[in-house]
């Protein structure tokens, strides 16, 4: 019953081994200065870690914030005619939390950009 499940992963198995030793047999060693992790090959001049300030990570997060409010509204959209005003109602407690989350940021000075 199993006979072509376990055929499959064994020749899956095969062929990757296959290609890894097929790819350490023909790899060239890359020169260490070209792989660096940016910059395309020129010399870092700072870490890569600290590079932005902490500022835009809190933009980011408000917009994910929003982009996933967005993800929630549209298939609400879609089916609030047919639920009713449990819908509405419940739409906009969801937007009240986000409103109030956005009133803390603002409070706490994560939208001060100076």
């Amino acid at each position: 019953m199993y006979a072509g499940v376990v055929v499959m992963a064994s020749a899956v198995g095969v062929l990757v081994l296959g290609l890894y030793a097929l790819h350490r047999l023909t790899a060239v060693a890359p020169d260490s200065l070209n792989v660096l992790p940016f910059e395309s090959g020129w010399a870092p001049e700072q870490h890569a870690l600290s590079r932005y300030h902490v500022r835009w990570y809190l933009a980011t997060l408000l917009f994910l914030a929003f982009d996933v409010e967005m993800l929630f509204m549209y298939p609400w959209a879609v089916v609030v005619a047919q639920v009713g005003v449990t819908a509405v109602v419940e739409m906009f407690l969801f937007l009240a939390a986000l409103f109030a989350a956005v009133l803390w940021a603002w409070r706490e000075g994560a939208l001060r950009w100076v």
